[in-house]
């Protein structure tokens, strides 16, 4: 049976850009009501306003959990009760183990994992008071599905997030709140500037990932891979022993894809951007 969309109260952290700001566009259209939390708050006001009316833009830093709660009570005192939470915020920096610092590492995992934690346990709290059910959706990357060379920390976070969905999922479904885990392969926004298309796993664009969930939404389920194709091809490969699944990732390029990406010009920028103390960036890649 289809859940419908229209009138849902919708709250998106990192809602400003990229697969947030496609999400947020999405759903509107489907009849949602939309709330962008993100720490540019011009950037959440201009992407409100192409949407249209009735959509709210919030300023919300994910790392403080104070900001993430005031961003819930925005939305539920100017729209109504959320049903919906779409924890979309993170960053991707790229670096070897030997490269990467120790402040990458802290970021990357309060980022993309304890925030993830703070805010999806703030929203089921909500949800399960209210007693309507609700829907909690996290972005996750295929990249959690299998550890790469130049991104293993990043590869590690979204590793967290689907065992984290994977526990809360069982503890929410007597509550009537759902789960999804979202995992996109290479999504083409800012972050994936200098990763390459590999073969069966060619760049997807953000209104993809939006699509996949929407239909989540309607018709709910955990797991939620963009491209569909990429679950399978997940599941098979990682059932090879390890010299046969070392073997296929050397051939399809992908023991490289994030070394090489790291030292590309073209992702300076991003890099100097995600290392900032003060910036939220939009979930997008792997």
């Amino acid at each position: 049976m289809s859940t419908s969309l229209h009138g849902k109260v919708v709250a998106i952290t990192g809602g400003g850009r990229g697969i947030g700001a496609a999400t947020a566009t999405r759903l509107a259209r489907a009849g949602a009501k939309v709330a962008i939390g993100d720490l540019d708050l011009d950037v959440a006001q201009a992407t409100a306003e192409r949407i249209g009316s009735g959509t709210l833009a919030v300023r919300l830093d994910v790392t403080d959990p104070k900001s993430f709660a005031s961003f819930l009570d925005e939305t539920e005192e100017k729209l109504g009760p959320v049903d919906v939470v779409v924890n979309n915020a993170g960053i991707m920096p790229l670096a070897t183990l030997l490269e990467e610092d120790d402040a990458s590492t802290h970021r990357i995992l309060d980022l993309n994992v304890r925030s993830v934690i703070v805010a999806s346990r703030e929203a089921a709290r909500r949800l399960v008071a209210r007693g309507q059910g609700g829907h909690i959706v996290n972005i996750a990357s295929t990249a959690g599905k299998t550890g790469l060379a130049g991104g293993a920390t990043y590869c590690a976070s979204k590793a967290a997030v689907i065992a984290f969905c994977e526990g809360i999922e069982m503890e929410l479904a007597e509550h009537d709140v759902r789960v999804s885990c979202v995992m996109p392969g290479i999504v083409q926004t800012e972050l994936s500037v200098g990763v390459p298309d590999l073969p069966a796993f060619k760049a997807v664009k953000p209104e993809d990932v939006a699509d996949g969930i929407a239909a989540a939404l309607e018709k709910p389920r955990l797991y939620v891979f963009v491209p569909r194709s990429a679950g399978p091809l997940l599941t098979s490969t990682t059932l090879l022993p390890r010299r046969a699944g070392l073997w296929l990732a050397k051939k399809m390029g992908a023991d490289r894809v994030f070394t090489d990406a790291s030292h590309d010009p073209s992702r300076a920028s991003y890099e100097s951007r995600a290392a900032r103390t003060d910036m939220a960036a939009e979930e997008s890649t792997r």
